[in-house]
């Protein structure tokens, strides 16, 4: 063979590799979502400031704490709107920080207040959207597998859990998006955020196959509908109220252990113990005994129900940032007998100790004298 044929055969080669490798679907484009009135738009822009920018940022850049995903990607909303964003926000993620806002849960928020928020984030965005069919994405899992693992599993974790970017092994992530939303994620990346368009690095069949195996780690979850629990009333809030207070040495005179929280309840010392996230998910799990006490309770008037002579311990999910908040606007309003629980509550229940679900539920925990 000569050289010259070689060469033109190489150079073949490479051409079609490349029209494969560079090869994106075409999706057609779907008009876009209703305009918000003036008051519905300023009530969502209220919103997303009150419940959204602790996580995801004062310009929904995403990644302030827990690794909240960017909200203004505009593949996300070409892709995702409505359910794939209004979703997350009316019922949670499922074992993340993300807890349900939308009222049947729990949360502080109506369905049309959920919408409009879906919506606001849309318009900021300047997304144009477009349309995704409910056909599965076929594709070969087990090169997916391959293919996952040496160009996903450093952000995502090697089994979906997530690192420092989201968890695609998350069920109700799984239960709620379509299989070319996760395709159209992973072909586009995520303007302004770590996450690559991968159209230029892999094979369209490539991107069809991680697709699958993404898919393939779903588990058939979906969500249930909780029976919610009565709030607990002022009189309460204190557990063990003719006890002792604990004796807590506080790290950094902020932070107890979750062992030292633990010993505490099982000696039965006086506290107040305070879930700081969405009430949604405390209706799913909490430390028994705690009352909900959201990050973005308004404190002035409520702070008044607290007594400033009990010890006082928050706890959330991020593990830290929203109890952080919370605790922080306390002390400024006098209450020195404050603590943050370190681990959060993930780390609370990854090292054992119990909590109270929402099914009725209860790891081997002392019932909390009230």
């Amino acid at each position: 063979m000569s050289k010259l044929f070689k060469l033109t055969a190489l150079t073949m080669t490479c051409l079609v590799l490349s029209n494969i490798t560079f090869a994106k679907k075409v999706y057609e484009k779907q008009g876009p979502p209703r305009e918000l009135t003036l008051e519905q738009a300023s009530t969502a822009k209220a919103n997303y400031q009150k419940y959204c920018v602790l996580c995801h940022g004062e310009n929904r850049e995403g990644h302030k704490n827990d690794h909240a995903p960017s909200l203004r990607a505009k593949s996300l909303f070409e892709s995702g709107v409505p359910h794939s964003v209004l979703r997350p926000i009316s019922y949670g993620r499922e074992g993340t920080a993300m807890g349900g806002y939308l009222d049947e849960m729990g949360g502080p928020m109506s369905l049309d207040e959920v919408w409009d928020l879906t919506y606001w984030l849309f318009w900021q965005s300047g997304a144009q959207r477009v349309k995704l069919t409910e056909n599965p994405v076929d594709g070969d899992i087990v090169r997916g597998a391959e293919v996952y693992q040496e160009n996903c599993a450093s952000c995502h974790g090697v089994n979906g859990e997530g690192v420092n970017a989201p968890a695609l092994g998350n069920q109700s992530a799984l239960a709620h998006n379509k299989d070319e939303f996760i395709r159209y994620a992973i072909e586009h990346g995520r303007q302004d955020t770590p996450m690559l368009a991968f159209n230029e690095k892999l094979t369209a069949a490539d991107i069809d196959n991680v697709t699958a195996f993404i898919r393939s780690r779903a588990s058939g979850w979906k969500a249930e509908k909780i029976v919610l629990s009565e709030l607990p009333t002022p009189d309460q809030y204190v557990i063990n109220p003719e006890n002792d207070d604990p004796n807590f040495t506080l790290d950094q005179g902020m932070y107890v252990s979750s062992k030292d929280l633990y010993q505490a309840i099982q000696d039965k010392k006086k506290m107040i113990l305070l879930d700081t996230r969405v009430a949604s998910v405390w209706q799913r799990a909490h430390i028994k005994g705690a009352i909900p006490f959201p990050y973005y309770t308004e404190l002035e008037g409520h702070s008044t129900d607290l007594p400033k002579d009990v010890q006082i311990v928050g706890y959330c999910s991020c593990p830290r940032a929203a109890t952080e908040h919370v605790i922080n606007q306390l002390r400024e309003l006098g209450y020195s007998k404050t603590a943050v629980l370190y681990e959060g509550i993930f780390g609370w229940m990854n090292l054992g100790y119990p909590v109270m679900r929402a099914e009725g539920i209860v790891d081997d925990a002392e019932e909390p004298q009230h």
